[in-house]
């Protein structure tokens, strides 16, 4: 992959929100005070879908806040490596890098282990500020995707509806990954509201199957689409089991391709990548076709797939030709 070739071309999309390193402990079956050994990943949802475009093929950019340390430098030189555009990184005096602590059940199920010595919005990224978004990004760019943590942080939060004011006037197509994580919240309360304003701005909506019914009280992707009106595709996906969906008059279902699963982390995330890749190949008329949105769905199906069979969500992301080759062994 030409990275040079994909950063000199405008960001087709663009990925707001958090950047972070997932700290995985080492020792299974132990609790955060047991384990003396961990990992760290590169991640953040956001960051996670800008590589993943970037190597498939689709110039993308990433528009977050990183401390002014060792591990904010880390992640934007790996971003810079792989061709992601930087213009809109921004960088804290006072707050450091963003890292999650994860344990391990002795099964290998991951549990959230908090965020070290510091409160959730003692981070970074909680201060991205909206008067330094550039408003440059959002001229030659077709789709803004977001999550909803950065929602939980006031400063954030401006930014992020900044950033939908930005798309509207620039006419970008809204993508959004709810991405629920509670322990991001300083008040879980505040969550709902917040997210049920985001409806009237989206265009696309991925949800995990629990999203899907603590929002909708379903799980069909079709009928969430119905209850919400005004959105071009619903994605509602769960693991390894099916994937549902609907797109324009496109509704159906996919079951991913197995793989060999080794690491399920930003595996949602490269799905989400696949299916951003594949609009801007096909764009969002050809969704009326039945058989090119499934075909959409299979292919966005087949890079997160891909993504389980290795460690670390942004190093384990596929290439084009992987991506192809998974595709043509299930044919």
């Amino acid at each position: 992959m030409n990275t040079k070739a994909i950063a000199s071309r405008p960001a087709k999309v663009i990925c707001l929100g958090e950047i972070l390193f997932d700290c995985l402990a080492n020792e299974l079956g132990k609790s955060v005070s047991e384990v003396t050994s961990w990992t760290s990943y590169p991640g953040g949802a956001p960051a996670n879908v800008a590589c993943a475009l970037a190597k498939l093929g689709t110039p993308s950019a990433f528009i977050g806040c990183v401390g002014k340390d060792k591990q904010g430098r880390e992640l934007v030189q790996l971003l810079k490596t792989i061709g992601v555009d930087l213009s809109g990184v921004q960088y804290s005096e006072k707050f450091p890098t963003r890292e999650v602590y994860v344990t391990r059940t002795t099964s290998g199920d991951r549990i959230f282990a908090g965020f070290g010595d510091r409160q959730p919005g003692q981070f970074a990224d909680a201060y991205l500020q909206a008067a330094r978004l550039p408003t440059k990004l959002f001229l030659d760019a077709e789709y803004l995707v977001l999550g909803t943590l950065e929602l939980a942080y006031p400063q954030a939060k401006a930014a992020v509806f900044r950033a939908l004011e930005l798309a509207v006037e620039y006419h970008l197509k809204i993508v959004l990954d709810v991405n629920w994580r509670p322990m991001f919240w300083l008040d879980e309360n505040e969550a709902l509201p917040l997210i049920n304003q985001l409806w009237q701005y989206v265009d696309f909506l991925k949800l995990a199957q629990e999203e899907a019914q603590w929002l909708f009280d379903t799980a069909d992707a079709g009928a969430i689409s119905h209850l919400l009106g005004s959105v071009e595709g619903v994605l509602v996906s769960n693991g390894d089991a099916q994937v549902s969906y609907c797109l324009s008059d496109s509704e159906g279902k996919v079951n991913p391709l197995k793989v060999s699963v080794q690491d399920t982390t930003g595996a949602g995330d490269a799905f989400m990548a696949g299916f951003i890749h594949q609009l801007t190949q096909h764009g969002i008329k050809k969704l009326s076709d039945p058989q090119i949105a499934q075909e959409i769905v299979r292919y966005a199906c087949a890079v997160g797939g891909l993504t389980t069979t290795k460690s670390g969500a942004i190093a384990a992301q596929p290439t084009p030709a992987e991506v192809e080759a998974l595709l043509k062994t299930a044919a």
